[in-house]
């Protein structure tokens, strides 16, 4: 038997796990999935600042592992790695119920429309030429984490 501490909303008189709120206050976890590690650093440093938890990976082999660890709230994946790329783990990701309701963001130096069309086609739920304006990741970032909000089953 788990014993969770509980609290009494005063206007409501109902229990409340305390457990429930403090998931409600904790940071998203991003994890970061891309082979050049001057965008990791970037895309994590811009995460931090704007307020996330930041995982990274430098392929998609290791990605795939860390979302089993870490379960992340989201994943920001860079179309071309050594050995299994983006598209892949995205792929991945999405054949497995217990993964499909994760939000990817996918980023490339490729910006044709069948890149792009090949990367939603695999999954993803956005994405993002490089080079980026910073400001215009973490915008993306946000909504689509506010967008998984609102999905049915979502945390």
């Amino acid at each position: 038997m788990s014993v969770v501490p509980t609290f009494v909303e005063p206007e409501l008189g109902h229990p409340a796990p305390v457990a429930d709120w403090c998931a409600d206050l904790a940071e998203p976890t991003i994890l970061v999935a891309d082979d050049d590690e001057a965008i990791r650093d970037l895309v994590t440093h811009k995460l931090v600042a704007a307020g996330y938890r930041v995982v990274t990976a430098d392929n998609g082999a290791s990605a795939l592992r860390m979302v089993v660890t870490e379960q992340p709230d989201m994943l920001i994946l860079d179309v071309s790695m050594p050995g299994l790329d983006g598209l892949s783990v995205c792929y991945e990701l999405h054949s497995s119920a217990e993964t499909a309701q994760i939000p990817v963001l996918m980023m490339s130096g490729h910006g044709r429309k069948v890149d792009i069309d090949l990367g939603m086609t695999v999954g993803a739920d956005d994405y993002l030429v490089k080079p980026f304006n910073p400001a215009e990741l973490v915008r993306r970032v946000r909504w689509l984490l506010l967008a998984n909000e609102d999905l049915p089953g979502a945390l």
